[in-house]
């Protein structure tokens, strides 16, 4: 059984696309020089990869484990090309790293300045994702490793600690939840208005949620992309803005009282996950390894001050 690797890519477009016609257009090929291609892969396996019907196509169970085997291939093999390309010639390198709001904009860009400053041949895109959006995409097979607020689901990955963090609440000068002391919970001041991130972004999704299963909503009065923005907003009254300690430690102007929240999902362990360290590209593994390697900063605090 000898599948080469345009064998290969052309399933998986298929897969991916749920249409033999669109997967052949993907990988730039004609139809009938598709058709045979797929053929002649089940032919040479003596197996059904394909399910074929008026709605599309579709991998049978055999096909899963080629789609997930030639995933893994194909990521090898762009690895290796990438390698040598570096060693040939010094062209930089590429890593998408999804990761959840808290982790891409308060402990992510430290430590990647860290990392890349004696890297110059490297770049990193950071991807801001829901944590359960990157556990799914690591378990699909869709990305490699990413950083996630720690969940059981998270734990069919390999796992490891990279920071500590807390959401917690700006609260306008004169608010009466200002009065209290201590951490509040989020239901406490569901009776009040917000100002937040856009809808669509993970945490402010993330925290409405919340609201709806603790029985209430926030009243967003305004959304603005991000926590300096927020503070100010807080600032002259409009709302609560709520946001990683840390952000709110930053961006703390006078008048706004700081308060964690105190619901036990508000206190976030982010960890840096894959499915398999040991098998992640070269330059991956080594970032990966970076990110993991001490104990979790937290947050609001230096890393100096993080408890052992």
């Amino acid at each position: 059984m000898r599948f080469d690797l345009t064998d290969l890519r052309l399933f998986l477009h298929v897969v991916e696309a749920g249409s033999l016609t669109q997967g052949a257009v993907r990988a730039n090929l004609a139809l009938p020089s598709a058709s045979a291609r797929l053929r002649g892969m089940e032919e040479a396996s003596g197996l059904r990869l394909l399910e074929r019907g008026r709605g599309g196509a579709s991998p049978t169970a055999a096909g899963e484990i080629l789609a997930r085997r030639a995933r893994r291939i194909l990521r090898e093999a762009e690895d290796l090309r990438g390698e040598l390309q570096a060693c040939a010639s010094g062209a930089r390198g590429l890593l998408r790293l999804p990761a959840n709001t808290a982790a891409a904009t308060e402990f992510l860009p430290e430590a990647l300045a860290d990392w890349l400053a004696g890297r110059p041949g490297m770049d990193v895109e950071i991807l801001e994702r829901p944590s359960a959006g990157i556990l799914r995409a690591i378990l699909d097979g869709k990305a490699e490793f990413g950083v996630l607020a720690r969940s059981p689901e998270a734990e069919a990955l390999q796992l490891r600690p990279f920071a500590l963090d807390r959401i917690a609440l700006l609260l306008p000068a004169g608010h009466d939840l200002a009065r209290r002391r201590g951490p509040l919970a989020l239901a406490e001041a569901l009776e009040a208005d917000f100002v937040g991130l856009p809808a669509e972004a993970p945490l402010q999704a993330h925290l409405e949620e919340r609201a709806r299963l603790a029985g209430g909503r926030m009243r967003v009065r305004l959304r603005a992309p991000g926590f300096e923005a927020l503070a100010l907003l807080a600032a002259k009254g409009i709302g609560i803005a709520p946001m990683p300690e840390s952000a709110a430690l930053r961006n703390r102007r006078r008048g706004l009282t700081i308060r964690r929240l105190s619901d036990p999902w508000a206190t976030r362990e982010l960890v840096v996950a894959a499915r398999d360290f040991a098998g992640l590209p070269a330059s991956a593994r080594a970032l990966a390894a970076h990110l993991g390697a001490g104990p979790p900063p937290e947050s609001g605090l230096p890393k100096a001050c993080a408890p052992a």
